[in-house]
């Protein structure tokens, strides 16, 4: 008899033939900070190692009275009945005799029909023998049908707030990483989903590690995480990773193949400078303050986090970080902070989930820190916005620094600039009269940071560095630029960790 298919993963649609229990768990009820946030939980199975291991964690997190856990078995029918028809005519010439090859018709469906069956009953049974050896409340359900599909229906037809699967089936070759049917219910799940990829660890061995870059599906991770590192009594690792040389490299390509016309219409010199300010000023503070935004989180809610700044390619930097720590748990968002509404996984997440030596958990939930946290740590100012606000009345610049910050969130800016403060104004107050935008004074050179700068022979990268370095001088309130400034910004700034 052919082998059942093994399962995994989006559509809405009706029940097919071959459901023989529908799932009846409710919506999951909000978390609160004496509860794990899952309530109804969907487990795909085949009696694969990895399956195996994921109905062990849905009974941990099932717990008696907790949440009802839904185990999931599809197995194709239909396709193994084609395949037989397929096959009829490479039959040897015995059976090729019209009564005998109805008969074998009827005992192949029969064998098919009832034998699949039988396999899912099987492998039902096994998981819901386990819940009841912990008073977990178990709902069985078989599908026929195609096996991504089908777990993708299931899922998203909106009676579970988890899935839980194996990364491989039965099918599946050591070190082969995920499954093709893992991979296809990943991308279309609407669900947080967890990926079983080392089903001889238990999750709550921990640590367990959560991933930021600031986005509400990568916030909704850190709230999953922060109440399993409460409820298993392990240690939280948080990291937030930023790339401060991916622009350094492309303006380093694009010089060597900008024509001077072509530099002069794309102001190569002036968007060099300004990306390298941003770059310089801003990337690895809002990142720091993605940390500081989980560690007030993490306060609240009275666990302890220990939080990483990680510096480079955002996959790379995390994964070699959990080469070192080896958690149990890595939690991220399923897209992160730029997706567009069509993107079914983040390129980061999907890296990760496929590198990752320990189960995954992509958060489908989403949580919005509160926006004065979020911004006070994560969105800067320039000179010339902070100088626009001279013109607003002190009693009133609170208010109105709150409201221009919240337009610059909405709208996605991270730095403040004075046509960001036109722009809010003008929308927030139509009658104000435009604020004045007072230049920033240029800062004199002592004489030998002006030998030392000289010395450079490259003229974009003498160029760059007076930038920074002013940059450099205004931000520590200096008359002037100094040595120690152009010393500062000749080297690579190193990403310092988080508390």
């Amino acid at each position: 008899m052919a082998q059942a298919q093994a399962h995994t993963g989006a559509a809405d649609g009706a029940p097919n033939r071959g459901q023989r229990a529908p799932a009846t768990a409710g919506a999951a009820d909000k978390a609160t900070p004496d509860t794990l946030p899952h309530h109804a939980i969907l487990v795909a199975l085949d009696a694969s190692d990895h399956a195996n291991g994921g109905i062990r964690e849905a009974v941990r997190l099932g717990a008696p009275g907790r949440a009802s856990v839904t185990g999931i078995h599809v197995y194709a029918a239909g396709l193994h009945d084609r395949r037989f028809r397929q096959m009829e005519g490479g039959l040897p010439e015995p059976y090729r005799e019209e009564q005998v090859l109805e008969h074998q018709r009827e005992v192949h469906n029969e064998l098919i029909g009832r034998g699949l069956a039988v396999i899912s009953d099987s492998y039902l049974a096994q998981a819901e023998a386990a819940c009841a050896d912990h008073d977990v409340a178990f709902v069985p359900c078989t599908r026929e049908g195609k096996n991504y599909l089908e777990l993708v229906r299931e899922a998203n037809a909106g009676r579970y707030d988890l899935l839980i699967l194996g990364a491989r089936g039965l099918g599946g070759l050591d070190g082969a990483g995920l499954g093709s049917v893992c991979e296809r219910v990943v991308r279309r799940s609407r669900i947080d989903t967890l990926v079983i990829k080392t089903p001889e660890r238990m999750l709550a061995e921990g640590p367990i590690v959560a991933a930021l870059d600031g986005s509400e599906y990568a916030f909704g991770a850190l709230r999953t995480a922060l109440a399993f590192a409460r409820h298993w009594q392990v240690p939280l690792h948080v990291v937030a990773a930023y790339d401060p040389h991916f622009h350094y490299v492309a303006f380093d390509r694009l010089r060597g193949v900008l024509s001077d016309e072509a530099g002069r219409i794309f102001r190569f010199d002036e968007q060099q400078r300004l990306h390298e300010d941003i770059i310089d000023s801003g990337l690895a503070r809002i990142y720091e303050g993605h940390l500081q935004v989980a560690r007030a989180i993490a306060a609240a809610e009275g666990v302890e986090i220990r939080t990483e700044l990680l510096a480079g390619k955002p996959c790379v930097a995390i994964a070699r970080y959990l080469e070192t720590v080896r958690p149990s748990l890595l939690l991220l968002g399923k897209t992160g902070i730029h997706a567009d509404p069509e993107l079914d996984i983040g390129a980061t997440t999907e890296n990760l989930l496929r590198q990752a030596e320990c189960a995954v958990l992509l958060s489908c939930s989403r949580y919005a820190p509160p926006l004065d946290t979020v911004t006070q740590v994560t969105t800067s100012w320039t000179h010339e916005a902070e100088a626009s606000m001279s013109g607003v009345p002190e009693f009133a610049r609170p208010m109105a620094r709150m409201a221009i910050l919240s337009y610059a969130h909405d709208r996605g800016h991270t730095v403040i600039t004075a046509q960001i403060v036109r722009e809010a104004t003008a929308r927030l107050c139509p009658q104000r009269r435009e604020p004045v935008v007072r230049e920033a004074a240029p800062l004199e050179w002592s004489e030998p940071a002006r030998r030392q700068l000289d010395a450079e022979t490259d003229r974009a990268r003498r160029e760059c560095l007076r930038v920074r370095a002013e940059s450099k001088a205004r931000a520590e309130g200096a008359a002037a630029v100094a040595v120690e400034h152009l010393r500062a910004v000749q080297q690579p700034a190193a990403a310092s960790p988080g508390g």
